[in-house]
């Protein structure tokens, strides 16, 4: 896909991996409408961006709202061509309350099925579009210490294949973003947290391989829209890791269990 003279909204666009996404778009000569909870954060990013002689809009959003959404896909710059489902949230450690699964599945699952539902007619009509999925190597894998990241990320891989299965043939693209550990700051949040799960979970993350940039996933998954390509592995270990799973699921399991004591023995 030729990224010039695009539209790309880019939601939970106010820090991190999204305003990396936000800013490596608008360098390949798209329009962005930056998008997040934050509208003051959403702002600072479109602002970065018309400083630099690109074209962008700050709004505040909640990408769990159709409404938002929608508003999202309406603004003065026309047309959405690819949409980033980028917003995301940690959760709760543990099993967690039915209130916040609500949660966790709105912003790391529904937002992607709302916008899908949103933009899918709008692309078909005109004959194409392309949806970015910004899951997690959690979704291919698993998250230890927090049961709502690790089913909402595999949830959202899920949704991101019946996608790019379902509408392929229509013209409409999927990429699936799955790295392991980014320096975000979601990632500070959970390793500054004292529940013994969430701190568990963080020694995973860290000890899994090198925490990257966001530059670095926005930079492999603006690579993988022009390409064309579904599966983004800013850490390619993980393509091994996943075949490993897949090879002896039994093995696999027992191997994260004992890997789960030793984080827990340490901490």
């Amino acid at each position: 896909m030729e990224l010039t003279g695009r539209l790309a909204v880019i939601t939970g666009a106010g820090s991190g991996i999204g305003r990396a996404l936000a800013e490596s778009f608008a360098a390949e000569g798209a329009r962005v409408v930056a998008a997040d909870l934050d509208g003051e954060s959403a702002e600072q990013t479109a602002a970065a961006i018309r400083s630099g002689g690109g074209q962008s809009l700050g709004i505040r959003a909640d990408a769990g709202v159709t409404a938002d959404i929608e508003a999202l896909t309406t603004t003065d710059f026309g047309p959405v061509d690819i949409y980033v489902a980028n917003a995301g949230i940690i959760g709760s450690p543990g099993l967690g309350t039915d209130e916040q699964w609500d949660s966790i599945l709105d912003i790391n699952l529904r937002s992607h099925v709302r916008a899908a539902q949103v933009l899918v007619p709008q692309w078909l009509s005109r004959g194409g579009g392309y949806f970015v999925s910004v899951a997690s190597a959690a979704g291919l894998l698993s998250q230890i210490g927090a049961a709502g990241y690790a089913v909402t990320k595999h949830a959202a891989v899920g949704f991101a294949e019946w996608l790019a299965i379902t509408y392929g043939d229509d013209g409409v693209g999927v990429s699936c973003v799955c790295p392991l550990g980014v320096a975000t700051p979601l990632l500070d949040a959970v390793r500054a947290s004292e529940d013994p799960d969430s701190a568990a979970g963080a020694a995973s993350i860290v000890q899994s391989g090198e925490v990257l940039s966001a530059q670095d996933v926005a930079t492999a998954t603006v690579g993988a829209v022009k390409a064309d390509r579904f599966l983004v592995l800013p850490h390619p270990q993980v393509l091994d890791m996943y075949r490993h799973k897949g090879s002896d699921y039994d093995r696999w399991i027992a191997g994260m269990r004992r890997y789960q004591r030793s984080l827990r023995a340490g901490r």
